[in-house]
């Protein structure tokens, strides 16, 4: 029996629950929520606690759990139209402690999700999507295969196939129907495929492309695609108009045309805003009087009158048939313009996908009504092809006078001939001809076959009609998801959709606005035709590509269920589409690539904010991770040196300083990676690294920062910083070689023993401003998301405009923090990035500058070489030093030699003072009590022995202030220590000497292997 239970009240003060049990038939169907005891030892929830769960996990395991068991809702998207989402129980409710259960956090608070959740855009435009009461769905046939039929027929079949035959003949014929099926065909396969592989929402075209190629290909197509559709409304309401007028003449015309195109577009528009439901019936009524129109035809092609044989109907003849099997070219016709000519009848196999939020059952609907579609209007073109080139001759005067006296019958060899017909007149003398009727001369000829014109005359009317109004439809459609998705900023308005059926009424005025508006113009129809043509094989060329790139990146999440697709095929597809746009314009073409690729390149600058998981995105990985094992196999090259640096930045906003200068020198060059040691006493929650790992990762891109985000719990920073030196891989689709530098403080006998080099940036403002901030919080307050997401906004705010705060907020040092965090993400001036390269590294000290200076920001910075020498050789080390630079091809300004390095500094104990430990002067016990306290302070012993080397140390400081304290930045060979016998107090001391109160400066120290080289 059908039951729930509920958990009222658990309190300490007894060990029992209250609790009711209640039978409801209808339980499981009703709207009731539903509560089950979690699992828990002695059966109880937590006090306070409890946890929603299925029913059916009681009836199906028989005992609590919360495990759930699987269910289509789990997989469905937020907001999404088909249902509600549900969520499953998280890994940590299942596995973590109960007190960390019931205090478990989002993972994503900061609205940074996977490729499972929506952007805010996608939110918004799954809830106007979302299916309210009474909405219209349409199966296959109404939905799909009566616009396509409708689509494809069009008025080419009545105006323009006779003559077609006229100019081909009924083979080659034939084979453009052929041609244009198989194109067609392909095209159609494609869409079933990708269309079958997951849910389709509304959008046709550009949602197809969208979410296989991603929003750069899918912006581009989506937006050329509706205009297309727009201005196809015009062509075919300027085709009505033009039919019309023949019979029916007001004042001239052109005008004539514009008047009978605006009544009918408004109609076609009222029809539309009426509703889906409106239209549909219409496009059914429509498609019964193009039936009829087509069943006229082929009844009056089998009841010759001896009124119509002047105007050359025949009837089926044999003769007829053998005489128009062959192609008779005209007036600079051939194979390849009159196939143009026809193609565009093939451009309508998407008007049923371009309703996809309209279809009941999209999966279905799309892959049979067009597939079916194109077979029976290719049959019924292949028909009509045949049946006009078998009862119809090419040429006729239309006068019955013209008949064979028995004496010329026997010279005549014309089918018509065969009649008693002469129509030998119709060619001139100067072999043009100046008929009216037959297949190449009337394009109305149909009507003349058919059992009764007027009727054909209604089937044109019903092609051109029905045209425009599946246009129509399908331009707001297209052009409303494409602003829901807000790929073009500005078109937000569009998006909104009314009434029952979400429709796009904003839409309909805009594209009813564009058709009207070429109406008004339509002696310009001629010229905008190709270009249309164009962009809906545009739109055709990228489904076949995106179904052979979706194959080719061999996702696992590419699995349509509809099978009658090749990769191959469809790759064929598009190059046919491709060749098809060049043989029916090729200046149309070219201009439709252009448009495309401009408006890809502008979306991709933009850089939408969504994440659709394109097969851009598979093959970008299935790349990534083919060339990670090719380079893995492969022995690196000096030649093909780039910096690889592990940067330890903690959180990537807190050393603003550091992370621009790295970034300086590696952007487009090498690999940066920001690595973050947490520590703490509280056990790790590796979720919440997992969350900041995402989080920090999308800053870095949002700020355009090209580098990975590596963060890592561990007891100390030591051995932290020992977990990030023995990474390997940062992320599956990433390529990470070995660190070859490790940046800021590390424990310095680490990165030596991994066989790295180490490099340390000393801003004598600092690097941490994270300790900066005006609201009272710190960075290492991770426990409150909502404050340290407020804290890391103000936090941007502040190093974005770090003039923006009030002075009295600031004190002077954190101003000047605040400057300095900013130096290298602003402009160098003219200046000079000297470089003391005092031992050779391997080239490191001098490849990072000559990095830095080939930059748009360093560019006018000029190289100053300092190196060390002896007095009596300056000159000479000068001309050694200015060869191998020039063997490097590596410009500088000047080179300097320092022959009295070695001299006695000035202040030698003034500036070692503050870090001796003095045990001299104190008692034994003093002394080690102070030297536990303060582990930084040196022996007297240990600076006596290492005093030479201390005392370099102090003059370095001393010529660098001399000659260098000018520069930009200075970039100096890093001091080595041998491990084991130099105290790390004795060697932080030399560095901290070594570059106090000095301009920006870089110490650096390779790992002894070359990375420049002068051989080719």
């Amino acid at each position: 029996m059908p039951f729930f239970c509920s958990v009222y009240n658990v309190s300490e003060a007894t060990s029992k629950a209250s609790f009711s049990i209640r039978s409801s038939p209808n339980f499981l169907n009703s709207d009731a929520p539903r509560f089950c005891w979690s699992g828990y030892p002695d059966g109880l929830p937590p006090l306070g606690w409890y946890q929603e769960c299925s029913l059916t996990n009681f009836m199906t395991f028989g005992h609590n759990t919360i495990d759930a068991v699987p269910n289509i809702d789990f997989y469905r998207q937020s907001a999404a139209p088909l249902g509600d989402k549900l969520i499953r129980p998280t890994l940590s409710e299942l596995h973590d402690e109960l007190d960390k259960v019931s205090n478990h956090e989002c993972p994503f608070e900061d609205g940074f999700a996977n490729g499972d959740e929506l952007t805010p855009a996608e939110e918004a435009a799954a809830k106007e999507a979302a299916e309210p009461k009474g909405a219209v769905k349409f199966g296959w046939i109404k939905g799909v295969l009566v616009r396509c039929m409708l689509n494809i027929w069009g008025v080419m079949l009545f105006i323009r196939m006779s003559w077609i035959v006229g100019q081909a003949g009924i083979v080659l014929s034939c084979v453009i129907v052929l041609m244009a099926t198989v194109v067609t065909t392909i095209t159609g396969l494609s869409t079933s495929a990708i269309a079958t592989n997951g849910f389709v929402r509304g959008g046709g075209a550009y949602y197809l492309i969208s979410r296989s190629l991603g929003p750069e290909f899918g912006g581009s197509i989506g937006l050329i695609f509706a205009f297309a559709n727009a201005v196809a409304v015009a062509m075919y309401v300027v085709g009505f108009a033009e039919t019309v007028s023949v019979d029916c003449i007001m004042t001239d015309e052109i005008n004539d045309i514009r008047i009978i195109g605006t009544i009918t577009v408004i109609l076609l528009l009222g029809i539309s805003v009426a509703g889906m439901e409106w239209e549909a019936k219409a496009q059914i009524f429509l498609l019964v009087v193009l039936i009829t129109a087509i069943f006229n035809y082929f009844i009056g092609s089998f009841i010759p009158l001896k009124s119509k044989e002047s105007q050359g109907f025949f009837g089926y003849d044999s003769a007829i048939m053998m005489e128009n099997m062959g192609p008779d070219f005209r007036d600079t016709e051939s194979f390849f313009s009159v196939f143009a000519i026809f193609f565009p009848a093939a451009t309508g196999i998407l008007a049923g996908a371009n309703i996809s939020g309209d279809l009941s059952d999209p999966q279905l609907a799309i892959p049979r009504g067009t597939l079916l579609a194109i077979l029976i209007t290719g049959i019924v073109y292949l028909g009509v092809a045949i049946s006009t080139g078998s009862c119809i001759v090419r040429d006729a005067t239309g006068n019955g006078n013209d008949t064979l006296t028995a004496q010329f019958m026997v010279n005549c060899t014309d089918a018509a001939c065969k009649f008693g017909y002469d129509f030998s007149s119709c060619k001139g003398d100067d072999g043009q001809y100046n008929c009216r009727y037959g297949l190449q001369n009337d394009f109305q000829v149909m009507s003349i076959v058919s059992g009764f014109g007027p009727i054909i005359t209604a089937g044109i009317f019903s092609a051109t009609l029905s045209s425009a109004l599946a246009s129509l439809v399908s331009a707001p459609k297209v052009f409303q998801a494409l602003c829901k998705d807000n790929i073009y900023p500005g078109l937000e308005m569009f998006a909104k959709g009314y009434g029952k059926n979400n429709e796009p009424l904003r839409g309909y005025i805009l594209t009813f606005c564009i058709a009207l508006a070429f109406i008004l113009i339509g002696t310009y129809l001629n010229v905008i035709a190709p270009i249309i043509s164009n962009f809906f094989l545009a739109s055709y060329a990228l489904i076949n590509f995106s179904v052979f790139h979706a194959s080719l990146a061999n996702s696992p999440g590419w699995r349509p269920s509809f099978k009658f697709y090749n990769m191959w095929v469809s790759l064929a597809g598009a190059v046919l589409c491709c060749v098809v746009m060049f043989v029916i314009n090729w200046w149309a073409a070219l201009m439709t690539n252009v448009i495309v690729m401009g408006l890809y390149i502008y979306v991709s600058y933009k850089k939408p904010d969504v994440n659709w998981g394109s097969s851009t995105q598979a093959l970008t990985y299935h790349q990534a991770l083919t060339h990670s094992l090719h380079l893995s196999s492969v022995e690196d090259h000096i030649k093909n040196f780039r910096p690889q640096c592990l940067v330890m930045t903690g959180y990537p906003n807190s050393r603003p300083a550091l992370l621009h200068l790295v970034h300086a020198f590696t952007k487009n060059v090498g690999l940066m990676i920001c690595g973050h040691v947490r520590t703490g006493t509280r056990r790790p929650n590796f979720k919440e690294l997992s969350n900041d790992q995402t989080r920090y990762q999308r800053w870095l891109l949002k700020n355009k920062t090209k580098a990975f985000y590596t963060p890592v719990f561990a007891d100390d920073m030591r051995q932290g910083t020992q977990y990030l030196l023995q990474v390997r891989t940062d992320k599956p689709s990433s390529c990470k070689m070995q660190t070859e530098c490790v940046c800021l403080f590390v424990p310095f006998s680490d990165a030596f023993d991994f066989q790295y080099g180490s490099v340390v940036l000393r801003l004598k403002e600092g690097l941490d401003v994270s300790h900066i901030s005006e609201q009272g919080v710190c960075t290492h307050t991770h426990t409150h998301t909502h404050t340290l997401k407020h804290f890391r906004t103000k936090l941007h705010d502040i190093l974005t405009h770090p003039h923006s705060l009030s002075p009295q907020r600031l004190n002077v040092a954190d101003q000047r923090l605040l400057d300095a965090s900013q130096l290298f993400k602003r402009k160098q001036g003219k200046g000079t990035v000297d470089v003391w390269w005092l031992f050779d590294d391997g080239g490191l000290t001098l490849l990072i500058p000559y990095l830095l200076t080939n930059k748009k920001k360093w560019k006018d910075c000029k190289i100053r070489v300092f190196i060390g020498g002896k007095i009596n050789r300056i000159d000479h080390d000068r001309r050694a030093m200015a060869t191998l630079l020039s063997k490097f091809r590596i410009d500088f300004s000047d080179i300097n030699v320092l022959g009295d390095i070695n001299t006695k500094p000035k202040k030698e104990k003034y500036m070692i003072e503050p870090y001796r430990l003095n045990e001299d002067d104190m008692e034994q016990d003093a002394a080690e009590a102070q030297k536990a306290s303060e582990p930084w302070r040196i022996t007297d012993n240990e600076l006596e022995l290492y005093r030479a080397k201390t005392n370099r140390q102090i003059r370095l400081n001393e010529l660098l202030k001399e000659h260098s304290s000018t520069a930009n930045l200075i970039v100096m060979s890093m001091p080595l220590a041998r491990k084991g016998a130099v105290s790390s107090a004795l060697y932080m001391s030399w560095l901290e000497t070594l570059s106090k109160d000095l301009p920006p400066l870089l110490l650096v120290r390779g790992n002894h292997q070359s990375v420049l080289t002068f051989y080719s």
